[in-house]
């Protein structure tokens, strides 16, 4: 009865003469001639600032400018983690904060952001590993998250099916336990995010480019697009892969160099790796989506490049990592593979807060860690841009850092290193 009921309604479905189809956003509507808030970028950060600006101070005269589609750089161009397993204290700080507020984004949005909360697992194959495990685990605990050292039985029990290699050359002695790492689904985050902000005012404009900037003094006065010229209050560039260009064009030198990042993801498997597992040792980490499907990713290309292209030497490196780890896997097919453009600082953290103009802010230098930020950096800069005061959380990652040497090391602190 189900089945034949099922296409019936279908059908009147499509042929319903008043009919009006479900839009998450409106259309991109012509542009005003000013704005109090022009975002550049409509990835999950430009969108997530968005949100809070309309829904937590109010202000809703907001355009975001996206050059592409929207979230079609690199929040569609990640493995979709999310931890705070960091290194120094005001990493972990800002990234637990960007957790706990990804636990209850679905409700906040009434968006399913698919957030699955499973745990992450970091693999040691040597004593010195080890031994900077149990420094990271007690700054961890320090700060308030779960994290500890565990050994090679707590190891097999959380990934049963994982090769221990004992005696090799990749032998697992232990490993990081995060117990509050986990995944979301990306493109429902900035989905989210867009849908609610549309709904307060702001304006989304796909297919539009900045191409420049007129200044006076040492403030911005206008953005120039490829659709004309509009009036700024403040402007946030939050660009990712893009944010030196976009920088450069309002005369800003930032300190960031890109790099592709690349991943891939396999032929759906039935139900084996129930939590998020890296070796940085091999520069591979895997996880299993709810569809089956193994993602694997590592660290960054070794050359700097603006490029989205994957290459064949990345997937044979991805690959030869995830067989050691789970040699079931060689006779796995590869579906897709992609390449994201990471924006890296010197010190491997993130560049939030003011520039040398007045109204111009930043959000940029993310590297690899852009989505997992994106509720904390997009509510706290829209704080900033409310107020025009940088929170304490904020402080450690401004731009002046660089200039003071008071640099924040977390090159160690990602799921495979650079």
């Amino acid at each position: 009865m189900i089945e034949v009921l099922m296409p019936f309604s279908m059908l009147k479905y499509g042929i319903r003469s008043k009919h009006r189809p479900f839009l998450d956003i409106p259309p991109t509507p012509d542009l005003k001639k000013s704005y109090d808030v022009v975002i550049i970028g409509g990835g999950g950060h430009g969108l997530a600032a968005a949100y809070y600006l309309a829904n937590t101070h109010g202000i809703t005269n907001v355009a975001i400018l996206e050059k592409g589609y929207l979230a079609g750089g690199n929040t569609a161009r990640n493995t979709t983690t999310v931890r705070s397993n960091y290194m120094t204290a005001a990493s972990i700080s800002f990234y637990k904060e960007a957790l706990s507020l990804f636990e209850t984004m679905s409700h906040d949005l009434g968006f399913n952001i698919m957030f699955s909360q499973r745990g992450q697992l970091t693999l040691a194959h040597s004593d010195a590993t080890m031994r900077s495990f149990h420094l990271r685990a007690e700054m961890g605990k320090h700060m308030g998250t779960r994290i500890e050292v565990v050994d090679t039985h707590t190891v097999k029990d959380l990934c049963p099916h994982l090769n221990m290699d004992v005696g090799g050359h990749h032998e697992v002695l232990g490993g990081l336990w995060h117990a509050d790492g986990g995944t979301a689904r990306h493109d429902a985050v900035a989905w989210g995010y867009a849908k609610r902000a549309s709904e307060k005012g702001v304006e989304i404009h796909q297919r539009t480019e900045v191409t420049g900037f007129k200044a006076s003094g040492d403030k911005v006065t206008h953005v120039n697009t490829n659709r004309g010229q509009i009036k700024a209050g403040h402007i946030l560039q939050a660009a990712g892969g893009l944010n030196g260009q976009i920088a450069e064009l309002a005369g800003v030198r930032l300190p960031i160099r890109c790099f592709p990042l690349q991943a891939m993801v396999t032929q759906p498997l039935k139900p084996f790796l129930n939590t998020l597992l890296s070796s940085a040792n091999m520069h591979t980490y895997l996880v299993q989506s709810s569809r089956g499907e193994v993602v694997i990713g590592g660290g960054s290309d070794p050359y700097q490049l603006a490029s989205t292209r994957s290459t064949f030497d990345q997937k044979e490196h991805l690959a030869e990592g995830a067989v050691h780890l789970f040699p079931f896997l060689h006779n796995v097919k590869v579906l897709r593979q992609w390449a994201g453009i990471t924006d890296m600082t010197p010190d491997y953290s993130p560049i939030m807060g003011s520039s040398p103009l007045q109204n111009y802010w930043l959000d940029c230098g993310w590297g690899t860690w852009g989505f997992k930020a994106t509720p904390a950096s997009g509510k706290r800069m829209a704080e900033i841009i409310a107020t025009g005061r940088v929170p304490d959380i904020l402080k450690p990652f401004s731009l002046e850092r660089f200039e003071k040497f008071e640099l924040l090391n977390e090159m160690g602190a990602t799921a495979a290193s650079h």
